[in-house]
């Protein structure tokens, strides 16, 4: 593993440590809020597919958190499918804010530009991870 970050370019590094960082904290956050709130813990969102992807987040979060710490190009790209869901579920299901409290929505600031972060950085990030020979046209599957 060792060498798998040192092979990456500085950016990339700080990258997978932002991407590794935060995702630990979401399983954190999630896990405190199962804890708190049980299996219910999201019952406030009234689309059970919602509250079912959020559960579910136990999961995902830290499995994504894992594959980008072992620098796996699977992992940045469940970090963008996490992140693209987790937005759109958080914004969804918040929506009536818009109409009544448009003030409220500022906590989805912070997991909105990570988001933008995540999916903006993640084609070259998974570029960087793959390494030059990947993107050499003569370059073969590599196992």
């Amino acid at each position: 593993m060792r060498e798998r970050w040192g092979a990456q370019p500085l950016w990339a590094r700080w990258v997978l440590a932002v991407y590794s960082i935060s995702f630990t904290e979401g399983t954190g956050s999630h896990i405190a809020d199962l804890v708190r709130g049980g299996i219910h813990a999201y019952a406030s969102f009234p689309q059970v597919s919602l509250q079912v992807f959020f559960v579910s987040l136990v999961i995902l979060d830290p499995l994504a958190a894992v594959l980008v710490g072992l620098v796996r190009r699977e992992g940045i790209w469940l970090a963008s499918a996490v992140m693209v869901w987790d937005v759109s579920a958080n914004w969804w299901g918040n929506r009536h804010w818009l109409w009544d409290d448009p003030a409220q929505l500022l906590w989805l600031l912070p997991i909105t530009v990570f988001g933008l972060f995540v999916v903006a950085l993640a084609v070259p990030l998974h570029c960087a991870v793959a390494g030059p020979a990947s993107r050499s046209p003569t370059a073969r599957p590599s196992a």
